[in-house]
């Protein structure tokens, strides 16, 4: 179908309007059409590899997000369905849930769902049906007959069961119950599976808008289209004011530093689980317009949204068959999660949410308007989620140091600790790795021990402030290593504090991994590293930004109770940027650290190892 013509005038930085962003839905949902199975209850896409789930619950995913999609497209054109987009996902539900318990359901047919009691994923599903059903309930549920409408309510009655998953999907079930609770089914059922799953991801707010995603410090995209996402949505539509002024600033909060994870090209941070779901990552700015919890002019958020799903349109997230691929710009076997199938990347259909917005909002008609990471270079400390992100204007480039939030679980008894790539590094960029497993670690700080490097493991928060963050970390028994990041402009200073590791240990400290045609990544010794070497580099594979990565090392040895290393780094896509050495003087005091940037301004850290 053809693509609508840009308007640089409405938006100079994206050429994008409301209407490619109907058209993309269109063609989304158009794509994976020739995969459904009669009745199209189920849509099982092509893929490299089914779900830990297996085929058939990969097929009830297929039909669920791409309804979820078919759904905002549709509300958002107040029910016109010029596809018939609606008529397919309506008989796909009739033939899905299939006849009611003790009729002869027979699950080996071809469109049959799995049941939430045989298949967990299924949960999960329950939320992108249930919310779908919400949003279109004018032009689907209700044309429905109330055989079909049991059946569904059949299928979708044990998501209000506790959650057999202790992390955001809590709010799979939150989100039945609001469905449920609109259409006057077991009200009361869903009243307390909406209390219970609110209590339980209350036990996880840190603070300043960010939740961790379980009891395990996991900060990452799921605030923005998980944690927020369900709870603020669901206040919305409810039009229950007591919920949305409890967690619509919460959502204000997180956007305040979130929306600094974007750069001037689009990408989000790739950072974290789940990086196929992509442009879902502009659900929450596009929910704070909805809601009125942003701190985004609407101009701004259509600037960011469509940024970000231009940026994998035509960077080569759809194959030549138009279907979203596992990957972040391509197929990207590394950030492929084991619970991932074919049609996993079809969560982005929450990126779609601005369709909710009539098209007379601001934010549709109100000219494009600069992110935060195009007006002005900035160094934002979280201190909830231990966080620094660190942008400069000139190149619109955006990065994330990372000094407290982690994966997860410890290592099953008698397995060696792993670091998980998307969580565990020190630094991360719009534009650059991480490295894959496998390959060595970038931006990394290690001991080397009988020729192996150290992992990181769990960070422990060590305190932010302006310009800086630090944290603590235990690669061996007895070794604790204070770590702390430094940043002004394009420039930052790497500090890592040893203590307890023997005399003569090694260490090594990792740079940016960067791939050709990329930015360009410097690392300087200043202090504790051998200087007669100065930097190393080592081929380190691929990474989702493409083939060939290299990455620069510095390498040290410990000397004394307390070894302190210390070095600049950048990363900037300036054209023949000048050398990091020149952008900062460092003098060491002890263990306190004087940085005097290259404009005169002046930071200072004492990296205390106390708590």
């Amino acid at each position: 179908m053809p693509t609508p013509p840009e308007n640089r005038v409405l938006s100079p930085y994206t050429g994008w309007t409301r209407a490619h962003w109907e058209a993309a839905a269109d063609q989304l949902l158009l794509a994976v059409r020739p995969y459904a199975s009669p009745r199209h209850g189920l849509i099982a896409l092509p893929g490299p590899r089914p779900s830990w789930s297996g085929p058939r619950s990969d097929g009830l995913e297929g039909h669920a997000r791409t309804f979820l999609l078919a759904a905002l497209r549709v509300a958002g054109a107040s029910g016109d369905d010029p596809h018939g987009h609606l008529a397919r996902y309506a008989e796909g539900l009739a033939a899905g849930t299939g006849p009611r318990p003790g009729e002869g359901r027979a699950p080996g047919t071809p469109d049959a769902w799995p049941l939430m009691a045989d298949v967990r994923q299924a949960v999960v599903e329950s939320a992108s049906v249930a919310l779908g059903l919400r949003l279109t309930r004018p032009w689907l549920w209700d044309t429905l007959d109330d055989r079909t409408r049991q059946q569904a309510v059949d299928w979708l009655l044990p998501a209000l069961d506790p959650s057999p998953v202790d992390n955001n999907w809590w709010l799979f079930g939150l989100t039945v119950a609001g469905f449920l609770l609109e259409a006057g089914i077991e009200t009361d059922r869903a009243a307390r599976t909406l209390e219970r799953s609110l209590d339980r991801i209350e036990q996880w707010y840190a603070g300043d808008g960010w939740y961790s995603d379980g009891d395990n410090r996991a900060f990452d995209h799921y605030n923005a289209w998980a944690l927020h996402f369900y709870p603020v949505l669901h206040a919305h539509l409810a039009g229950d004011q007591d919920l949305l002024d409890r967690y619509g600033p919460r959502l204000g909060a997180q956007l305040d530093g979130y929306v600094r994870l974007f750069d001037a090209e689009g990408s989000p941070m790739p950072y974290g689980r789940s990086l196929t779901y992509r442009f879902a990552a502009a659900a929450a700015p596009w929910l704070g317009t909805l809601t009125g919890h942003t701190p985004l002019t609407p101009g701004a958020t259509r600037r960011l949204a469509s940024g970000t799903l231009r940026h994998f349109l035509d960077r080569g997230a759809t194959d030549d068959r138009g279907l979203l691929t596992l990957g972040w710009h391509g197929p990207y076997a590394p950030v492929i999660q084991s619970y991932s199938g074919p049609a996993s990347p079809y969560w982005a259909a929450k990126g779609f949410l601005g369709l909710l917005l009539p098209p007379g909002h601001p934010a549709w008609t109100d000219p494009e308007q600069p992110l935060p990471a195009e007006t002005a270079d900035a160094v934002t400390p979280l201190a909830a989620p231990g966080l620094l992100i660190q942008s400069t204007a000139a190149d619109g480039l955006v990065r994330l140091h990372n000094h407290g939030s982690n994966a997860g679980a410890a290592p099953a008894p008698g397995r060696d600790r792993t670091d998980d790539p998307l969580y565990a590094r020190f630094a991360y960029s719009t534009r650059t790795g991480p490295t894959a497993p496998g390959d060595q670690a970038d931006n990394h700080f290690a001991l080397v021990v009988g020729g192996k490097v150290t992992t990181r493991g769990p960070a422990t928060p060590h305190g932010t402030g302006p310009g800086w963050a630090a944290s603590r970390h235990t690669p061996l028994r007895g070794i604790q290593i204070l770590s702390a990041t430094l940043a002004h402009g394009r420039a930052e200073v790497r500090a890592h504090l040893v203590t307890g590791a023997p005399e003569g240990t090694p260490v090594r400290q990792t740079g940016w991994a960067t791939t050709p045609g990329g930015p360009t990544a410097q690392l300087h010794p200043v202090h504790g590293y051998a200087r007669r070497t100065e930097t190393v580099e080592m081929d380190t594979g691929s990474t989702l930004q493409g083939p060939r990565s290299r990455t620069a090392a510095l390498h040290g040895t410990v000397t004394g109770p307390r070894a302190l290393f210390v070095a600049l780094a950048s990363l900037t896509a300036e054209p023949e940027p000048a050398p990091v050495a020149t952008l900062a003087t460092v003098r060491i005091d002890g263990g306190t650290i004087e940085v005097t940037w290259q404009d005169g301004t002046t930071t200072a850290l004492a990296l205390d190892p106390a708590p």
